[in-house]
């Protein structure tokens, strides 16, 4: 066995670069490059690392800056969402802020179940220095550094204290990495002084290794289970969720519903699944889901679960599914979402593999044509709901649904739609009319201001021979728009279409709805009188100004009635071009989309002196009364 004397950062870099993920017949680099902003920590270690490389083997760990550490973790999960989780990027930060900075993203990596790699520096192992510059102190735990907060966020976390622990973390790390019911946030915290350590690294360690994402077959007894629920079903329906599209499932799932006629709602993250025009296609189902979606969800008596987590957005906070003996068969990688809710059918199998048995044992099986022409009357009607919100009004400051018809219709069927939080997510999942599997790109598991531009520069990394657009209100772009740096330092084209709507649109309208009065969420002079921002002008923000100084092409579309016509003209115009361009288009917060019958769980004030949270807060009753506490049991009524 050959040795090599190397530093423990030169290492794992270098064992970095020989990782490869095995999907079926795809072959690609596990970590196919490293995110990294240095400071005290790292600089000697992980980054004189990446510079020995680029010097002595230019071509072994591709470098990229950021410009905000928790950007770069999202520009990685973005990345590894847009390669089916085949691939990630592993991101350096320093000791103590530049560390902490990176909580968020692998909160939002784990919640999303999407693989990231995070190499937050720590203090020093042997303690020859201590207190360090940033190092947080805690009297009753000398062993415990701000990395101790990645634990409860991480699906992996190890400190190497000592060089030789490398070997199994960074082994570790992979095995969590590639597995599609594991992953998430892997962490690995390295003390700055381990970093410049050196060993004696086996050439075996150092050699391409490949690691084969699992895909397990449905067991027998499971399927027949499900099979059997299919069978006796008069009303079934399909939730799917992104891991239909995680396992590249969605041509199995066309063939299984081409078959057999059952209708598919989906989830946020399996949006795509289905094209929006598909005969079997309802749409978003859910909290921000469509009339026809939720009509058919409520009646349902039997919900088929594919690579969903059934989040409270996508069960309408369990009060989706009304039909007293619904039952549920849910198929998931992951044993403890296949699980949830009580459900008596559970398949812990791959979506795809799933699908295609489901599809062999089912060939004789199809819903009855009333079914299929009751779900194609309800979805003709929803289409003419959404034609409706798409026509341009004429007014000055459009609604947000003009705006999006008006992408929608601008873009091309291989195109990818980027956006996170606020009001856009929720009017996106009802009204975007997706055409390929890979189209939608809404991180909502999480919902995290911030995460669009950083976001989408991953996805177009992921995805260079597709257009990416970004959709951001105001409140998300100031959270985070500094990595409009990143793109025009790289050349990386985005689209991004800031919508500017002067203030928090979401919570504007779920603070209405709870009878707070829109209270905190709009963007103006503080009334100090009154203790609020709600009487004062408008503040002389310029948020084009703002994107032009960090070198990005700006495109103003002005308040006008022909604003969604210079909008489509903006759109056509942007992805003309060779470089990142900012369409920056204002709207009226107060136009809202079409109502798709769900509802979402946000409790009201029991009691108050405000009239509208009173009044909030009957409503608030009267709606909590259709949740039922499991989704396989039946309702509070019957439980009595």
């Amino acid at each position: 066995m050959t040795l090599r004397r190397m530093t423990v950062a030169q290492a794992l870099v270098e064992f970095l670069a020989h990782q490869w993920t095995i999907d079926g017949e795809t072959r690609e680099r596990t970590i196919p490059g490293v995110f990294g902003i240095f400071g005290h920590g790292n600089v000697a270690g992980v980054g004189q690392a990446l510079k020995q490389f680029s010097v002595d083997e230019p071509g072994l760990m591709p470098y990229h800056q950021a410009r905000n550490e928790q950007a770069m973790v999202h520009e990685a999960v973005g990345y590894a969402r847009m390669r089916r989780r085949r691939s990630t990027f592993a991101c350096a930060s320093s000791v103590g802020p530049g560390a902490t900075n990176m909580l968020t993203g692998a909160a939002l990596a784990t919640t999303n179940r999407l693989p990231v790699l995070l190499l937050p520096a720590d203090t020093f192992a042997t303690r020859v220095a201590d207190p360090v510059l940033q190092q947080l102190e805690l009297p009753h735990d000398a062993t415990m550094s701000v990395n101790d907060a990645f634990k409860p966020l991480s699906r992996f976390f190890d400190r190497v204290n000592r060089p030789e622990q490398l070997f199994s973390a960074a082994l570790g790390a992979m095995r969590v990495l590639t597995d599609p019911a594991e992953t998430g946030a892997v962490t690995i915290a390295l003390p700055e002084d381990v970093q410049a350590e050196a060993l004696d690294v086996p050439d075996e360690f150092l050699a391409d290794r490949e690691w084969h994402i699992r895909r397990p077959v449905p067991e027998r007894p499971a399927l027949d289970r499900a099979v059997d629920a299919i069978r006796r079903a008069e009303r079934p329906v399909i939730v799917a969720g992104g891991g239909v599209l995680y396992s590249d499932a969605a041509a199995a799932l066309r063939a299984f519903v081409e078959q057999t006629g059952i209708p598919v709602g989906t989830s946020q993250a399996g949006v795509g699944a289905l094209p929006w025009d598909h005969a079997a296609s309802l749409g978003a189902v859910g909290s921000t889901g469509t009339t026809v979606a939720n009509r058919v969800a409520a009646e349902a008596d039997l919900v088929i679960g594919i690579g969903t987590r059934y989040s409270d957005f996508t069960t309408a906070s369990r009060s989706a599914f009304q039909n007293p003996h619904v039952r549920f068969v849910n198929v998931n990688v992951a044993s403890f979402d296949a699980v949830k809710h009580g459900t008596d059918v559970a398949v812990v199998a791959d979506a795809r593999e799933t699908l295609d048995a489901l599809t062999a044992a089912l060939r004789d099986h199809r819903v009855s044509a009333e079914y299929r022409d009751r779900i194609a009357r309800e979805k003709q009607g929803w289409t003419g709901l959404v034609d409706a919100a798409f026509v341009p009004s004429g007014r000055d400051f459009p609604a947000q649904t003009e705006i999006i018809g008006a992408v929608n219709a601008a873009s091309d069927p291989r195109d990818v739609l980027v956006c996170a939080a606020g009001s856009l997510p929720g009017d996106l999942h009802k009204l975007w009319r997706v055409r390929d599997d890979q189209g939608y790109h809404v991180e909502y598991a999480y919902s995290c201001m911030g995460y669009e531009i950083a976001g989408g520069l991953g996805v177009k990394r992921g995805a260079p021979d597709r257009d990416v657009i970004i959709m951001v209100g105001d409140g998300s772009y100031l959270m985070m728009h500094t990595e409009i740096v990143t793109a025009v330092a790289e050349g990386i084209k985005v689209i991004i279409v800031l919508i500017q709507n002067d203030g928090f649109a979401s919570i504007g309208a779920l603070s209405d709805s709870v009878g707070s009065q829109r209270f905190g969420t709009r963007y103006r002079y503080r009334d100090d009188e009154n203790n609020d921002f709600d009487r004062g002008d408008r503040l002389p923000v310029d948020l084009a100004a703002n994107a032009a100084s960090l070198g990005i092409d700006v495109i103003r579309v002005e308040p006008a009635p022909d604003a969604i016509a210079r909008l489509s003209e903006a759109i056509v115009r942007a992805k003309a071009s060779d470089t990142a361009t900012l369409i920056h288009v204002n709207s009226d917060p107060l136009l809202f989309s079409p109502e798709g019958d769900g509802w979402w769980d946000v409790p009201v004030a029991e009691v108050s002196t405000l009239e509208s949270t009173q009044s909030a807060r009957r409503e608030y009753e009267d709606q909590r009364a259709a949740q039922r506490p499991l989704l396989g049991t039946t309702s509070k009524e019957d439980d009595r």
